[in-house]
């Protein structure tokens, strides 16, 4: 039977894919696109692996690069054919948002056992590709962005971790994780879902009736 891990490639190349496209928008040379869609694709992976302590993925078998770096190539010679790009972007991070966020949960829970660090991995696998991604093309973060983001891998980790415990077999359990994690954030994309935000209030005034003289204030 296929092992989970075997998906990695997929979701390394659905990363790589926004990467690319990102290039695309900045109109790039290709080897910007190579560049942008190798640390797009690698960079979750790579933090995930470095803070479990075990040998990095790519190190290990560099053909996440190889297809990094051909999934660059292909979208360089096609990403005129695609009218909205950016689009095709989000459309494209969600998917990968969602596999590649759940495909690190299970490597979290496999080396650590624990649930919380899995769902910790889940949240930086998912989403710091995308986060380097944007900081190197210029764009927006998505981290700044109202719409939810984070809390998608989060959620489909915390799913994978549930279903699991509940003595689910693996599949389903990265199936359901994924499917909760992928209409989280495609609900942001296409419904604007959000999550509430901090609002700043004014401070007391200094000196205001709620103060006394012995600079003790009369608020719990």
């Amino acid at each position: 039977m296929i092992s989970v891990a075997s998906l990695d490639p997929l979701g390394v190349m659905l990363f790589a894919a926004t990467g690319a496209l990102a290039a695309s928008r900045k109109q790039l040379d290709l080897m910007g696109f190579v560049f942008l869609a190798t640390v797009t694709g690698i960079g979750g992976g790579t933090v995930r692996d470095l803070i479990l302590g075990v040998p990095v993925f790519w190190v290990e078998d560099p053909l996440p690069v190889i297809l990094c770096a051909a999934t660059a190539v292909l979208v360089y010679f096609s990403a005129h054919l695609i009218e909205y790009r950016y689009r095709w972007l989000l459309w494209c991070d969600a998917v990968a948002l969602a596999a590649y966020g759940v495909l690190g949960a299970v490597k979290g829970e496999a080396e650590t056992g624990s649930a919380v660090i899995a769902v910790v991995m889940a949240a930086l696998t998912g989403s710091f590709g995308g986060i380097l991604r944007d900081v190197l093309a210029n764009e927006p973060s998505v981290l700044l962005r109202r719409e939810i983001y984070v809390t998608a891998p989060v959620a489909g980790g915390a799913v994978f971790v549930a279903v699991t415990a509940a003595g689910a077999g693996q599949w389903v359990a990265v199936a359901a994780g994924v499917a909760v994690a992928f209409a989280i954030r495609a609900g942001a994309i296409g419904l604007g879902w959000s999550l509430p935000v901090y609002r700043s209030r004014p401070g007391r005034p200094v000196g205001g009736s709620g103060d006394r003289s012995d600079g003790r204030s009369d608020g719990a």
